[in-house]
């Protein structure tokens, strides 16, 4: 539907002000930063020929000589798109260098020093990108003093929301024993293969105690 025939307050501008970038589609993010059609091509018609071409993760690598040759984007559209996704591109980096880099073990027990003195089993992961820096952890599960149940698709579910590469889960012994039960190590198998499904790698399965760790 043309901007001009939706109400005002669902057109994208109006409605970028009200709820926020956030919760606009990429048509919409895109059809802000065209600002107008062309003949015969509305604005909304112009932004989806472009993402269909060509998917969100591809646009930030896109040169001048190609945008221009899109049916709609001219040097000065062109530009602009160009300038947006160079700030995009900086903005990234410079999120990336101030992200921790998880490289062995030690590196991953250090973002989990919270769970040497937890009383009772907690189960938390890592969320690791392609760089192998920590862009979220989160804690899955809170079990009773020896015990701890945890599905896979809670496990991967904010995986896929971040985008991550791969993974590092961990789980605490509030009894100070470091070596794995059985149902952690078959815990670790079902982990690899759900992540071998998804494309998402498990890197490790850490057991922490108070005074030290294992790997599974």
């Amino acid at each position: 539907m043309p901007i001009k025939n939706l109400a005002k307050h669902e057109q994208p501008r109006e409605k970028l002000i009200g709820k926020g970038a956030v919760n606009l589609r990429d048509a919409e993010l895109m059809a802000i930063l065209l600002g107008t059609g062309i003949e015969g091509r509305d604005v909304f018609a112009v932004a989806r020929d472009i993402l269909n071409k060509f998917p969100t993760k591809k646009l930030l690598s896109l040169d001048y000589n190609t945008l221009s040759k899109i049916k709609g984007i001219g040097p000065a559209k062109a530009c602009l798109l160009l300038a947006a996704f160079e700030l995009t591109k900086r903005a990234i980096e410079h999120e990336d260098n101030n992200l921790p880099t998880i490289s062995c073990a030690k590196d991953a027990v250090a973002q989990l020093q919270e769970l040497r003195a937890a009383k009772k089993e907690h189960f938390a992961v890592l969320y690791l990108n392609a760089r192998n820096q920590l862009i979220h952890k989160e804690t899955i599960s809170i079990g009773t003093l020896n015990a701890n149940l945890v599905h896979p698709r809670e496990v991967f579910y904010p995986a896929v929301e971040h985008l991550a590469a791969s993974i590092i889960v961990a789980h605490n012994h509030p009894s100070g024993g470091v070596e794995p039960s059985a149902a952690d190590i078959d815990l670790t198998r079902r982990l690899k293969d759900a992540g071998r499904l998804m494309g998402i790698e498990l890197r490790d399965h850490l057991v922490i105690t108070k005074d030290g760790f294992k790997e599974i």
